[in-house]
């Protein structure tokens, strides 16, 4: 049995926050961009509308704002609708309650005009902000400043939402959008596309087969019924990158340089269609990479994009198709048929990694480059099959497993 002063101190520890899983550069960004932002929005208040009297062209929400902006930019508080949005809105429910409430000298069972006023716009800011999905909890302070602000704001009345509210919100999110994108940063933080089947069938994409769905996912997220702060594609995306991590730690230490094929067929960019295809035929193959100089990949040609290239022009349909890819008069090269989107990744890459790119992304071979992104092998799907099995069966998990199956057989 533990005791009190363990309990206790248990209970103390409790209160303790998590630390910060960001490094030093990520919290100096959040800094320098909050900086830049408050001060760049002051200065260009003070441009377009000079002094304004007592009004303050720069009010306090705005720093918490732009603790989200530069701090949080991931956040879905943080995205341009909450930001503009719910400060407006915020702003309007404040101004109202303000007029219609506190000014009306109507108190309710003791309690003030003034302070039943704050607490109405409060309260009908965060109904508001959520029911035009723009909640931002700077939002609750640009209210309450609408009704508490003094005698300069509350002569502004509905003008108040557009100067200083809008104004400063407006200017503040236009810093963030510069900075966030110019520091590297996906801002606005926009919701991915939904998983999609890869060849447009009712079959569900092959990550989504095993393990657990975005169905799966919206039914715990209706089940806690809680506002999370954070986006519902960024839990998505931490639950698949934890799940691989923890594939790479089952299947060890298996990297792309283990299961590659290292005698890897190439073709010039100027090599013909021709000369494509007989490689791939020859081969066995059903994609070369274009290798430029010092075997560095610039691009990567498919049957599909053979096939895709010949039919550029449908005269003459499939009749016409051995004459498109291999007439004499065909002026097409390599390098005008291979796709440029294409990916790499280093020997050093665990071939966990390739699974989701090859099974959802559709990818059927993989360049592996050194650091100059010079070819020095290729991972097929076939390649990755083996390897994985090969990862399996070495674990001593799944040794277990094999021999307590084969027993039972026998």
């Amino acid at each position: 049995m533990t005791s009190f002063s363990e309990r206790s101190g248990r209970w103390c520890r409790s209160f303790m926050p998590a630390p910060l899983g960001v490094d030093w550069v990520e919290r100096l960004r959040g800094c320098g961009g909050a900086f830049l932002g408050i001060l760049a929005t002051g200065i260009v208040c003070r441009s377009m509308v000079g002094t304004a009297g007592d009004l303050p062209l720069l009010i306090a929400p705005m720093g918490a704002s732009a603790v989200l902006l530069f701090a949080a930019p991931a956040s879905p508080l943080a995205q341009p609708w909450s930001v503009l949005g719910g400060n407006v809105v915020a702003a309007l429910v404040g101004v109202a309650c303000a007029q219609w409430i506190g000014a009306s000298g109507i108190g309710f069972a003791g309690v003030g005009p003034l302070t039943l006023a704050a607490a109405l716009a409060v309260c009908g800011a965060i109904a508001a902000m959520m029911a035009l999905r723009c909640l931002h909890p700077p939002g609750g302070a640009v209210a309450l400043m609408a009704v508490l602000g003094g005698p300069a704001i509350q002569a502004e009345g509905f003008r108040y939402v557009l100067l200083p509210v809008g104004l400063n919100a407006l200017i503040l999110l236009a810093i963030a959008l510069i900075f966030n994108n110019a520091t590297r940063r996906r801002y606005p933080h926009a919701m991915r596309v939904e998983h999609a089947a890869l060849h447009d069938t009712a079959d569900p994409p092959p990550g989504d087969r095993l393990g657990f769905t975005p169905a799966d996912l919206d039914a715990v997220l209706k089940e806690h019924n809680e506002f999370l702060d954070i986006s519902r594609d960024d839990l998505d995306t931490l639950f698949r990158e934890a799940e691989l991590r923890g594939h790479q730690r089952r299947f060890g230490t298996v990297t792309c340089a283990d299961i590659m094929s290292r005698d890897v067929i190439g073709v010039a960019p100027d090599a013909t269609p021709g000369r494509v295809w007989d490689l791939m035929h020859r081969h066995r193959l059903s994609a070369v990479p274009v290798l430029g100089a010092r075997r560095k990949v610039v691009g990567v040609v498919t049957q599909a994009d053979l096939l895709t290239h010949a039919m550029g022009n449908r005269r003459g349909g499939l009749r016409r198709l051995p004459h498109r890819l291999f007439g004499r008069r065909s002026e097409a090269r390599a390098a005008d048929m291979m796709g440029t989107g294409f990916t790499t990744v280093s020997g050093g890459t665990p071939v966990t990694t390739l699974v989701p790119l090859m099974s959802d992304g559709g990818l059927h071979h993989m360049p592996v480059v050194d650091d100059g992104g010079c070819l020095i092998g290729v991972v097929t799907q076939t390649d990755l099959v083996a390897g994985l099995h090969r990862g399996w069966s070495d674990h001593p998990t799944a040794v277990r497993s094999i021999h307590g199956l084969t027993s039972r057989a026998i």
